[in-house]
C-alpha cells in the first residue's frame, strides 16, 4: 500500500498538458508540454482520450479559488492504461477515473468514507487534473470504463454524476415517487440530477433563465421547466404544494425561492454557490417548514460504483460540446458565457 505522501506524489499530469498559469480567466489557462516518466508503485499511467471541465476549473481561472498556479485542470478523465505498477491493472484497459484525492489509507477510507479523509480534495484543484496526454494516479482511482459510453461520453460523467447521487440519494435520500426542483438546469451538475433523478423514479421539475434551456430539461426527462424568476409560485401550481426535495447550486441568487418551492418537511441540498458564496435566509421559513437543509460535496467511492451500476443500467450523460486540448481556452470561454447545456469535453487523444 502507499504511503500518503506517494499517493500525493502518483498524481501528475504529463506530456501535452493544459495548465492554469494566470488568474485572468480562460486565457490563463495554456497548453504546456511536460515531461513523462513512469508510474510509481501502486500507481497507473492513463493515456487520457476523453477530459472535461466543471465550474471548478473556471473559478480557478478566474482566481477565485486559492490555488497557486501552475495547475494542470479538470477533474473528469477516461483513456487507456499505458503503464501499471500495480497489478490490477494491464496496457489496453479502457479506464474511468474516480476524481477524488485522499489517502486510502485513514479510518475514513477504510470505512469507505472518502469524503471524510483528512487529505480529501479534488482531482484539478488539489492536485494536477486530467486535461492531459498522460496522467499518473493510484490504481484505486481507476474503474473500467462503462463499454456502452463512447470516450466523449466516458469524460463527461465523474465529477457531475457523482455529485448528484449522493446529494439526491444519500443526502436527500431520494425515493421513487418523489418530486425533485432542479434550479439551474443547464449545469453540468443540474443535467446530471435531472437524468439521475428521473432514473430513479422521481417526478422531475426544472429551472432556467433561458427558454431553450428549459425546452432541453424537459427533453431530456423533466416533467416541466420554469423560468428563473419567482420560480416557486409556478412550482406550487404544478406540484399543488411544492417538492418534496429541491437541487441546490446557484446560491445566494435563488435559495429564498428554493426555499418558497419545497413542502413542509422537505429538504434542500446543495453543492455550489455560482452567484456568490454568501446567502441570506429566512429563519422562520427554515424552522417552521421542517426543513432539511444540506450541504454535499463529490461522493464516496462507493457511491461513484453505484454510479456506474447505473450507466450499465441505462443512465447516460448530456455532452455539450467537444474541443480538442488545443482549444481549451475556447472551452472555458464556452463555460464562461453560461452557453452551454451538459459537459464540455476536451478530446485528448
Amino acid at each position: 500500500m502507499m504511503s500518503a505522501r506517494a499517493t500525493e506524489r502518483a498524481v501528475l499530469s504529463q506530456g501535452r498538458a493544459a495548465v492554469y498559469e494566470e488568474p485572468i480567466g480562460p486565457a490563463g489557462v495554456r497548453v504546456r508540454e511536460r515531461p513523462t516518466t513512469e508510474p510509481v508503485p501502486g500507481a497507473v499511467a492513463v493515456e487520457i482520450r476523453a477530459a472535461s471541465i466543471n465550474h471548478l476549473d473556471l473559478f480557478m481561472a478566474h482566481g477565485a479559488q486559492r490555488i497557486d498556479p501552475p495547475r494542470v485542470i479538470a477533474a473528469d478523465g477516461a483513456g487507456v492504461v499505458r503503464a501499471s505498477a500495480d497489478p490490477a491493472w494491464r496496457p489496453g484497459d479502457e479506464v474511468v477515473i474516480y476524481p477524488v484525492v485522499c489517502d486510502w489509507e485513514c479510518e475514513w477510507c477504510r470505512k469507505g468514507q472518502n469524503v471524510r479523509c483528512p487529505r480529501f480534495g479534488v482531482v484539478g484543484e488539489h492536485s494536477d487534473g486530467t486535461a492531459c496526454e498522460l496522467f499518473h494516479i493510484d490504481a484505486r482511482n481507476l474503474f473500467r470504463k462503462p463499454k456502452s459510453l463512447s470516450w466523449k461520453e466516458a469524460g463527461a460523467f465523474p465529477l457531475t454524476f457523482l455529485t448528484a447521487w449522493r446529494m439526491l440519494t444519500t443526502r436527500a435520500r431520494l425515493r421513487a415517487g418523489e418530486t425533485v426542483l432542479v434550479v439551474g438546469a443547464s449545469a453540468g451538475v443540474a443535467v446530471a440530477a435531472i437524468r439521475i433523478a428521473k432514473h430513479l423514479g422521481a417526478r422531475v421539475f426544472a429551472t432556467s433563465r433561458s427558454e431553450a434551456k428549459r425546452t432541453r430539461a424537459v427533453d431530456i426527462g423533466a416533467e416541466a421547466a420554469f423560468d428563473s424568476t419567482d420560480f416557486s409560485k409556478a412550482v406550487r401550481a404544478a406540484t399543488g404544494d411544492g417538492v418534496d426535495v429541491v437541487f441546490e447550486h446557484v446560491g445566494a441568487a435563488t435559495i429564498s425561492e428554493s426555499m418558497r418551492a419545497v413542502v413542509q418537511g422537505g429538504r434542500i441540498v446543495t453543492c455550489g454557490s455560482t452567484s456568490g458564496v454568501k446567502a441570506e435566509i429566512m429563519m422562520p421559513r427554515l424552522f417552521w417548514g421542517q426543513m432539511d437543509l444540506l450541504g454535499s460535496t463529490m461522493g464516496n467511492v462507493g457511491e461513484f460504483k453505484a454510479v456506474l451500476e447505473a450507466i450499465d443500467g441505462g443512465l447516460r450523460p448530456v455532452v455539450d460540446s467537444v474541443y480538442p486540448l488545443a482549444d481549451v481556452e475556447a472551452a472555458l470561454t464556452r463555460l464562461d458565457a453560461a452557453e452551454q447545456f451538459g459537459k464540455v469535453v476536451l478530446s485528448v487523444s
